[in-house]
């Protein structure tokens, strides 16, 4: 069932949060202090927020946990750059000639 889980919030981050918010509120609630950041982390940068929640332990994350978290957040910029990248050449966003 791990597995499963596993394949299903690489593939779908942001469901992946959600259900780990709402199934263990208590892990998300450990590792921030507030819920308006796990909610920024879910609409922003979704993956990043679940590898650091996942990631979380007493006292916070050491050494080999920051660079899977960093990881991760250069894979949701990666992302959003890609998504930009293709609506450029979609003719999504042009400029006029002055």
């Amino acid at each position: 069932m791990g597995c499963l889980f596993a394949i299903f919030a690489g593939v779908f981050p942001r469901l992946g949060l959600l259900i780990v918010w709402i199934a263990r509120p208590k892990l998300v609630d450990a590792a921030f202090d507030s819920w308006i950041w796990p909610l920024l982390g879910l609409v922003f940068l979704p993956f990043a927020t679940l590898i650091y929640v996942i990631l979380w332990q007493t006292g916070g994350l050491s050494g080999w946990d920051w660079f899977w978290v960093g990881l991760a957040a250069l894979l949701d910029i990666g992302h959003w750059g890609a998504s930009v990248g293709q609506q450029r050449s979609r003719g999504g966003t042009t400029t006029v000639p002055a």
